[in-house]
């Protein structure tokens, strides 16, 4: 199966690692609580996204895209974009009850966005073989999460210091920051129009 790997395809695989990395860096930080392992997290996203972009470029250029590229790519983003970017939330501290549904609420559409991008990718390029838009915001958007939440680590602003507090439902623990994630899914499943740069 290694010999049928296109140069591009070694790219969507780094990209998958990078995502990977970010969840073991999370849940590193769940059990030694040393700030360190959020920050790795956070940063491996920027480079599973030069990855991502990457490895679009590189099939192109060279021709070799394929059916086995395309689901490869969208594996990779489902792990980095989608599970990582929960992951690294629920690390921040986003571990209610209400935040855990937000959170697999946002990994779904991100899964539905990324299929329905699949099937109709065809169909949106017009048979030309480049798409000319998405629907709905793209998964990689995720990074902007990521990025914010960095931005919350570096101020000290984890678990129950997270920004906006936290507020108790029916018992249950609500980080109302989380509705970022549920903003973020909404719009990946948006009929949004977005041109492909």
């Amino acid at each position: 199966m290694i010999r049928e790997f296109h140069l591009a395809d070694w790219f969507t695989l780094s990209n998958a690692l990078c995502g990977v990395g970010a969840l073991f860096s999370a849940m590193t930080y769940l059990q030694t609580a040393e700030v360190l392992h959020l920050y790795l997290a956070c940063v491996l996203m920027p480079f599973a996204l030069l990855f991502d972009v990457l490895d679009g470029r590189i099939a192109r250029w060279r021709q070799q895209g394929s059916a086995m590229g395309r689901e490869l790519d969208s594996l990779s983003d489902v792990i980095s974009f989608g599970v990582a970017p929960a992951a690294i939330a629920y690390a921040c501290g986003m571990q209610g009850l209400y935040d855990r549904i937000v959170l697999l609420f946002f990994v779904a559409c991100g899964v539905s966005r990324l299929a329905r991008y699949n099937v109709t990718a065809e169909e949106i390029s017009d048979g030309g073989g480049k798409v000319k838009y998405f629907e709905g915001t793209p998964i990689p958007t995720s990074v902007l999460l990521v990025a914010l939440l960095a931005y919350a680590v570096s101020q000290g602003a984890l678990g129950q210091q997270l920004w906006l507090g936290v507020r108790f439902i029916g018992g249950f623990q609500f980080h109302p920051l989380v509705l970022i994630y549920a903003i973020s899914g909404s719009l990946m499943i948006s009929r949004i129009r977005i041109p492909k740069l």
